[in-house]
């Protein structure tokens, strides 16, 4: 499928998750509810109590639960949806920090704008761009944080390209994503909803991490998580995967 249909595909599927009064799971195959989903990735009651509006349940890991956000740093979050880890990220930058979301769905940005008002955080602003054509300056982000999103990205050399040139040196970049360990038929790889499901256009997890080398950054591989397949995903052939990736 061509990289203009797969924008088209991915923004209505969560334009209409984003102006749904429940929100939405669309991000994995699982029934269950956004609460459940995020509790078996990651999330504490705590951390889902911050904003829980913002909790869609599209996740497949806790970027800042694994990132080392400092207090009055600035942190760019990929594909930030309704802003659910850019307000747990503005908690660990504090009021000397600042957190910028993007996202390239106007409905999901427009929901994270209401909710950063409702839940008083004024460390936190968001951008609608594409993640392959940041609307950020040149080395003025201190951390990256993607849940889930960089799948979705068309080119994902370029998204990592991206975040090599915003991120200050010695940056860091924090990635919770699903990847594949077997390749997908071409029918899939076309299936509307799989690729708004975060898997027709995910990659084999060792051309996943060489786009990141080829972009010249380091990465280091922190966890695994390969059960998500059974619980989120029917049992397709994929896991996510966190990185924590370093601007040298």
């Amino acid at each position: 499928m061509e990289a203009d249909k797969i924008k088209q595909v991915v923004q209505k599927s969560y334009a209409n998750i984003a102006t749904k009064p429940s929100g939405g799971c669309k991000c994995s195959c699982s029934s269950d509810n956004s609460e459940a989903i995020s509790k078996s990735i990651g999330y504490s009651d705590e951390q889902i109590a911050v904003a829980p509006e913002a909790n869609l349940g599209l996740g497949c890991g806790n970027p800042t639960a694994i990132s080392k956000i400092k207090v009055g740093e600035t942190v760019l979050d990929l594909g930030c949806g309704a802003g659910f880890d850019a307000f747990l990220a503005a908690k660990k930058v504090g009021d000397t920090g600042k957190v910028i979301g993007v996202d390239m769905t106007q409905e999901m940005i427009d929901k994270a704008k209401v909710l950063a008002e409702k839940y008083n955080y004024k460390n936190v602003g968001f951008k609608w761009g594409e993640i392959e054509n940041l609307p950020i300056a040149d080395n003025s982000i201190d951390v990256v944080i993607s849940n889930c999103v960089i799948n979705l990205a068309p080119d994902k050399l370029k998204v990592f390209k991206e975040a090599y040139r915003v991120l200050k040196t010695g940056g860091k970049m924090y990635v919770s994503d699903i990847v594949l360990l077997k390749d997908l038929s071409k029918e899939q790889r076309n299936n509307e909803d799989l690729i708004a499901s975060c898997v027709g256009g995910a990659l084999l997890k060792d051309d996943y991490i060489d786009k990141v080398k080829q972009a010249g950054l380091t990465v280091n591989i922190l966890s695994e998580n390969k059960d998500i397949s059974k619980k989120q995903y029917q049992g397709l052939p994929l896991e996510s995967l966190s990185l924590e990736i370093i601007k040298i």
